[in-house]
């Protein structure tokens, strides 16, 4: 760490400098049961996630047949109420629920929307005490089709397995859940397939179950995290298992057909991780490695533990080096909402830079002002937050890491490199927003950057030159 102020100091600051997020709580007192709301308020997703409850964990136990693509699932939630509840949501695309019960009890349910589970239990749920939760569920999973982001959840592969990806929302293609960043959970899974196939899921692998037609195989991630970045993927993979000098497991997993040349860049994932710990301080998460499909699915994912990868230009070094870092920005730090997006996606694409300055020996003003000299009227022009939906995933790959290479011009090095290294472990496992950010990256420049984050983060046009051509950087 360059700068030398502890975090426990920044930590202090940071309550006076931020507003908090999380699942709202109701008032005071226990007040009269009432529904809980069926979205969590997301500017641009509203109806996604629900409002009244915290989950603490997901237990998945799923049976899984290739063949029919037929899934029986039953789960058990452990969570919180946060207000006085005669009702409450989860979120399920498609799929079939048989029974409900709370708390032991069986709960009467329905369907509403095109993803409201309702469940009403037979006893109100009072504010501030644990339930738990026990659905047995069933059906063909299908993906969710945008128009803007395309095949988002469950989805099958040509050799016949399956895996989940998706951004904003996969998790509800194959399990109920309450679909928002603001409610992380840890999450347990047990999956059962024919022999001949082979499991890869979050966190940490436990040891596998032969059982009457297959074999149970078994995944845990402790660490806390959003419903979209829980994955699974079925296939007939070749695995590989390392440590990290810490001892941290990393197990990857390669689909038959899978380039020689991706399993040497996953090869190289020790030395990412030792990299974007000397950027970003310590490593938050409890397992690492990675999902490689065979297939063109148009994009690579986070998925907390072990980022997906599409086929073909993903499986690279670059592409490897941006999906694990979102395992600090964006995984265990991640968006308040939908509109902070840069928070993710500035952060992730601008530590490629930096592992091609340290790896490569890239001079990244000179790249910077190569960039700038050539970027389109249609870059100035993209807005790093507040976007509007389906615009998310646009200009935060491009003008986001040329925004955060002016700030480190702007702000100086020191201060600069103490905020990336400070700011995740200040927000581990939480949420945050680009307001915060802002304000956080006042304090340790000890002077107002309204200007620069009105030219170059608000606001849309080519910044001025002093925003633009910072400290050493040059037209």
């Amino acid at each position: 760490m360059r700068g030398q102020k502890p975090v426990v100091v920044a930590a202090a600051v940071l309550a006076s400098l931020c507003l908090g997020t999380g699942v709202a709580a109701a008032g005071d007192g226990w007040g009269s049961p009432k529904p809980g709301s069926d979205g969590a308020g997301d500017s641009y997703y509203p109806q996604d996630g629900n409002g009244g409850y915290d989950v603490a964990d997901y237990h998945l136990k799923v049976t899984y047949d290739p063949a029919t693509h037929q899934l029986t699932g039953n789960q058990d939630i452990t969570a919180r109420a946060t207000q006085s509840l005669s009702s409450f949501n989860l979120d399920l695309h498609g799929l079939t629920v048989d029974s409900v019960k709370v708390d032991g009890r069986d709960a009467a349910f329905g369907r509403t929307g095109d993803h409201e589970l309702v469940i009403t239990p037979s006893r109100a749920l009072r504010r501030g005490r644990p339930f738990t939760v026990k659905i047995a569920y069933h059906g063909v999973p299908a993906p969710i089709d945008d128009p803007a982001l395309g095949n988002s959840g469950w989805q099958y592969a040509k050799a016949g397995g399956a895996f989940v990806a998706g951004e904003p929302k996969s998790a509800t293609t194959w399990y109920p859940v309450n679909d928002t960043p603001l409610d992380k959970a840890t999450f347990h899974l047990a999956i059962t397939v024919p022999d001949e196939w082979g499991v890869i899921a979050n966190g940490r692998e436990k040891p596998s179950v032969k059982v009457p037609g297959g074999t149970t195989h078994v995944w845990a991630e402790e660490t806390p995290i959003v419903p979209y970045m829980t994955t699974v993927a079925i296939d007939k993979w070749t695995f590989d298992r390392q440590q990290r000098k810490d001892g941290t497991p990393i197990v990857s997993a390669f689909a038959p057909g899978v380039p020689d040349s991706t399993k040497q860049a996953e090869a190289r994932l020790p030395e990412i991780l030792d990299f974007l710990e000397s950027k970003f301080g310590p490593y938050p998460i409890d397992a690492a490695g990675g999902i490689f499909l065979n297939e063109q699915i148009g994009f690579s994912l986070e998925t907390m533990s072990r980022p997906i990868y599409s086929a073909g230009w993903a499986g690279t070094v670059p592409t490897i080096v941006h999906e694990n870092a979102h395992q600090w920005y964006g995984d265990s730090v991640a968006v308040a909402h939908w509109r902070d997006v840069c928070l993710n996606e500035c952060f992730a694409s601008y530590a490629t830079w930096l592992w091609d300055e340290a790896k490569e020996g890239v001079d990244l003003n000179a790249m910077y002002a190569n960039d700038v000299n050539t970027a389109p009227a249609r870059l100035w022009n993209g807005k790093l937050y507040d976007m509007g939906q389906g615009n998310e995933f646009t200009y935060v790959y491009s003008k986001g890491p040329m925004m955060l290479h002016a700030l480190r011009n702007y702000i100086g090095e020191r201060a600069f490199s103490w905020v990336l290294k400070t700011w995740p472990s200040l927000h581990r496992d939480g949420n945050a927003s680009l307001p915060e950010f802002q304000r956080y990256t006042e304090f340790a420049a000890h002077r107002s950057l309204k200007g620069f984050f009105d030219a170059w983060v608000y606001g849309t046009g080519k910044p001025a030159d002093e925003f633009l051509f910072p400290g050493g950087l040059k037209h």
